[in-house]
């Protein structure tokens, strides 16, 4: 007993080093993806428009990246101030720390190289070789068709400079640590045909980052069985709002829904007669930028439309929102 007394102490101090040592190495070995391409992205009127398409209404960059209004229904953008942003996202969202979305027009990426600014949206790491917490869904653009990549930059070197800068991210303890071994290097796919529409509509969904929140995680990890199953939870002021079961389930999902109901359910907030809807704390809101996905095409919401429709069906009734205590 009296040598475990003694040893005891050793053993302490040892568990304590090597815990500081693995924290030094997390904190400054980490992440590791190695350095950002040699690029140089030619801007043509082509790439430009379609990558406009792209972060405008399929991987949403602009949506994250601007402020919302949240007196709204589906929180349009502020179009004036496109790519500058400033959107919060803290502990009164469920967020463990305080980070605000980055100013990604030219004026704050002017010294950015275009294999840099690659890096951070398919890698997760920026110029300065800091980690991105997946807040951007960079796992999902990882595996993008490098033209759908270089289109997103072209586009976004052709945005108003916009000169703002907003306070230094903070993440909660562990998690300031665990980001650094969250990015990892992109596994470039390649873009289907578009007549192969099961295949052109399942990466639309992986660009679209459907999964991000229409499938449960606990901690990041995706919840098994409970793949597009919805559920997810958002809080926004007043309520606690739910993402919705987009698989084939012909109960909880959109199994009886038709194609054409399904592009309806996009395609309407684009409609000439659609007025956007005032909503006030504790009334129904949603996360989901609405107004930005309508702008797709037709032929792009119909191939989702197949790529979902041949998804394991998931029995899970969403309930959509719950009002909090602090709205009553």
């Amino acid at each position: 007993m009296k040598k475990v007394k003694k040893i005891m102490p050793y053993v302490v101090v040892t568990v304590l080093l090597l815990i500081v040592v693995a924290m030094a190495y997390v904190s400054w070995a980490l992440p590791n993806v190695g350095k950002p391409e040699e690029l140089k992205v030619d801007i043509t009127p082509a790439r430009v428009a379609h990558g406009k398409y792209l972060a405008m209404h399929v991987n949403v960059c602009i949506d994250c990246h601007s402020t919302r209004d949240w007196t709204i229904f589906a929180a349009p953008i502020d179009t004036t101030q496109q790519g500058g942003g400033g959107e919060l996202f803290d502990a009164s969202a469920g967020f463990p720390g305080k980070v605000y979305s980055s100013n990604i027009t030219p004026g704050n990426l002017k010294n950015w190289t275009d294999g840099e600014i690659l890096r951070a949206f398919t890698c997760g790491v920026k110029k300065d070789g800091s980690a991105i917490f997946p807040l951007m869904p960079w796992p999902y653009y990882s595996k993008m068709d490098r033209e759908d990549a270089y289109d997103i930059i072209a586009y976004i070197r052709s945005l108003a400079p916009q000169e703002k800068s907003y306070e230094k991210r903070k993440l909660d303890f562990p998690l300031n640590f665990i980001v650094n071994t969250m990015p990892a290097k992109a596994t470039f796919g390649k873009r289907p045909a578009e007549s192969d529409t099961v295949k052109y509509g399942e990466y639309l969904v992986q660009n679209a980052a459907c999964r991000e929140c229409h499938t449960q995680n606990d901690k990041g990890t995706p919840l098994p069985g409970m793949d597009l199953a919805g559920g997810m939870e958002f809080k926004l002021p007043g309520i606690t709002v739910r993402t919705a079961n987009i698989t084939p389930d012909k109960t909880d999902g959109i199994g009886q829904w038709t194609k054409e109901q399904f592009v309806q359910a996009f395609k309407k907030y684009k409609a000439k007669d659609y007025k956007p809807q005032a909503v006030a704390p504790g009334e129904f809101q949603t996360v989901m930028p609405w107004t930005m996905y309508a702008g797709m095409k037709v032929s792009d919401l119909e191939a989702i439309y197949t790529y979902l429709k041949t998804i394991k069906p998931v029995k899970n009734q969403v309930v959509k929102f719950d009002k909090r205590a602090e709205a009553e």
